[in-house]
């Protein structure tokens, strides 16, 4: 009796600590799969993914590991062997429900609470063909949850959306895709620049229809990874998920003002509110895709952005870092992509311009109660473990 007593009081104190302390600034992240295909928490990568058509050296093939995130793509020989060059941002997700006729049936939902702020409803406008992009609060922070290839749209820009929510249905609109393939391409992530229309103009001469919300201002996170990491530890945060993923290449920025991302995600920050006149230069660590995983200050003169460390590779540069570095071995520099991308991540906007840090309070409120139901389900399950082992 004294033992259940025991447990009983601890979560109830932890009930009342999350409730009334109020919320913090990093929460365990909850989420849900985009669709009811669950293969990937079973570990069946076949019945998950997505397949691609691939010929290669004259044979064609249809592997399921194209649809995952990284360089699964476009294979090519090397010195080293074969190397595959073309970098996938998310995941393909395959769908578990089709019609008499073949299409596609599976609902698309929002992975957590959060607000719609972009809906693109032509399919021609993008490569993503019709897609979704919801803006979620985590560890302080804006994540943009990304929903691709959609057949239907269900929700409009500025609408709140609650975990599970239906977003629209899986689909295969979008450049090179049919039935036989229909997926949901999903992504989750970071933005880069709250003022890149600014640097598109004065990259591209097309027109970007897609705001800030165009994909080339969007860096993915690797969600699967994400996800099976939740799944072995439910306490895992956003930021400790990102700051733990592998540097491959760190770029020098002359800039003494403050960056736009860091800014956004404070806690990318190696030194917070380093004195302004001892920073000249920022520091970024990326990793191989170029996702943004630490800044750090330094009083280095530099006139230009260059690259400053990279890691060991036995073929070219160019190959597994999205293009962005060229050169190998002992000798590399940033290539004419990654100039445009280091642009990109040195911009610093009006003060107007950059995202507001106070996440709407509606979304504060929820997630308190979320927090505190999570608690209750943790301890619980902790505890009955220890009963059985006592």
């Amino acid at each position: 009796m004294q033992l259940f007593r025991l447990i009983s009081s601890r979560a109830v104190l932890w009930v009342i600590v999350l409730l009334f302390a109020g919320p913090a600034s990093s929460e365990p992240l909850n989420l849900i799969l985009p669709t009811s295909n669950d293969a990937l928490l079973r570990n069946d990568g076949p019945a998950f993914f997505q397949y691609t058509d691939r010929t290669f050296d004259g044979v064609r093939s249809r592997p399921w590991e194209g649809g995952q995130y990284g360089f699964v793509r476009n294979p090519r020989h090397t010195s080293a062997g074969i190397v595959y060059t073309r970098f996938h941002e998310g995941v393909d997700i395959k769908p578990i429900y089709r019609d008499g006729r073949g299409e596609p049936l599976d609902t698309v939902r929002a992975i957590d609470d959060g607000y719609v702020v972009y809906v693109n409803n032509v399919e021609g406008h993008s490569s993503y063909g019709k897609y979704v992009v919801v803006e979620h609060w985590w560890s302080g922070s804006p994540f943009y949850s990304l929903y691709a290839h959609l057949n239907g749209v269900h929700v409009r820009a500025g609408e709140r959306v609650y975990q599970g929510d239906r977003l629209g249905r899986l689909g295969y609109t979008g450049r090179g895709l049919d039935k036989r393939r229909a997926h949901l391409h999903f992504e989750i992530n970071m933005m880069l620049n709250q003022s890149f229309g600014d640097w598109y103009e004065g990259q591209f001469r097309s027109r970007n229809r897609h705001d800030v919300y165009n994909g080339i201002n969007l860096s993915g996170l690797d969600v699967a990874d994400l996800y099976i990491s939740l799944q072995r530890n439910p306490w895992l945060t956003i930021d400790e998920f990102v700051l733990s993923q592998e540097a491959f290449f760190k770029v020098a920025v002359p800039t003494s003002g403050p960056l736009d991302i860091a800014y956004r995600y404070d806690w990318l920050n190696s030194e917070p509110n380093p004195p302004e006149s001892e920073v000249s230069t920022w520091e970024i660590s990326l990793t191989a895709s170029g996702l943004p995983v630490r800044v750090e200050p330094s009083s280095r003169s530099i006139s230009e952005p260059i690259v400053t460390t990279v890691g060991r590779s036995p073929v070219s540069y160019g190959y597994v870092t999205n293009g962005r570095v060229a050169g190998s071995a002992d000798k590399y520099y940033l290539s004419r992509s990654g100039e445009r991308y280091a642009a990109l991540l040195m911009l610093i906007g009006s003060e107007r311009s950059l995202v507001q840090r106070k996440r709407p309070a509606e979304i504060e409120d929820r997630q308190v109660v979320d927090r505190s139901r999570s608690v209750i389900r943790k301890v619980s399950d902790s505890d009955t473990e220890r009963l059985r082992s006592w």
